[in-house]
């Protein structure tokens, strides 16, 4: 056996770095609260506050109740029910106690609870308003739900859910894509480039243009121009790859992980 090297401690704060180290719960959760709380006080019904936060009515109610301006006689009691046995309880076994002891299901008593850690934020949520855990979560689940159904709206909900991020073209030029917003706060079928040469638009018939023309999902596609002589292919070309409906030769994944 070779010679033990020391123990040498870590510094504090070392290993991996954040990858979205100006991301705060805290603070993301207080703008909500506040928002939420203003609304509440100009007389807006829930169901007003829930469509001016993007949110559903149940998680607009929470926002209240953790703010602590909300009150009915059930939130009241779930409130009273789960304090007791959170003297001597768990998080989660308090829960499940009051469950129990009210006959309602878990969704029916957290709904009642104030957040403890984070807030919810809509699959509309840009990225900068999620932490890097909430964003994988939501690459994962769109990359999922599209190979597992591959369709024209399956493809849509993953590019809502990748805007913002860092793709790389076949010469592994960086880039990223926003979205915007047009009546009835419905993003447009319009994808806003971000690359070096500045920004550009690629039209949304274009990327399912390239999508039909894939022979099978997960195949192999050489090059860009194989999807077609269509405008921004390059880009289109990362995308899916990224998305898990093409494959690349093994040289050009080398070439885009260097």
């Amino acid at each position: 056996m070779g010679e033990k090297r020391p123990y040498k401690a870590r510094n504090p704060g070392g290993g991996r770095k954040k990858r979205k180290p100006e991301y705060d719960a805290g603070k993301k959760l207080k703008e909500q609260l506040d928002a939420a709380v203003v609304l509440y006080n100009s007389e807006m019904s829930l169901q007003a506050i829930a469509d001016a936060l993007s949110l559903n009515p149940i998680k607009a109610r929470k926002l209240l109740i953790t703010a602590g301006v909300y009150g009915s006689d059930t939130a009241k009691l779930v409130r009273q029910t789960f304090n007791t046995f959170r003297e001597t309880q768990d998080y989660s076994t308090a829960v499940t106690s009051t469950m129990v002891a009210l006959q309602l299901s878990r969704p029916s008593v957290t709904s009642y609870l104030p957040y403890e850690k984070g807030v919810y934020f809509p699959e509309e949520a840009e990225a900068e308003n999620i932490s890097a855990g909430a964003e994988r979560q939501r690459h994962y689940r769109a990359v999922v739900a599209l190979r597992k159904d591959p369709c024209e709206v399956n493809l849509w909900k993953c590019v809502v859910a990748f805007r913002g991020y860092k793709f790389k073209t076949m010469s592994s030029s960086p880039f990223t894509y926003t979205l915007k917003k047009g009546r009835g706060d419905e993003f447009t079928k319009e994808l806003w480039i971000d690359h070096r040469e500045g920004s550009k638009s690629l039209a949304l018939s274009s990327v399912m243009l390239a999508y039909h023309n894939i022979g099978k999902i997960g195949e192999v596609v050489d090059r860009p121009k194989a999807l077609g002589d269509i405008r921004g292919v390059s880009y289109i070309y990362g995308m899916f790859y990224r998305f898990g409906l093409i494959d690349m030769p093994e040289k050009v994944k080398e070439k885009m992980t260097k």
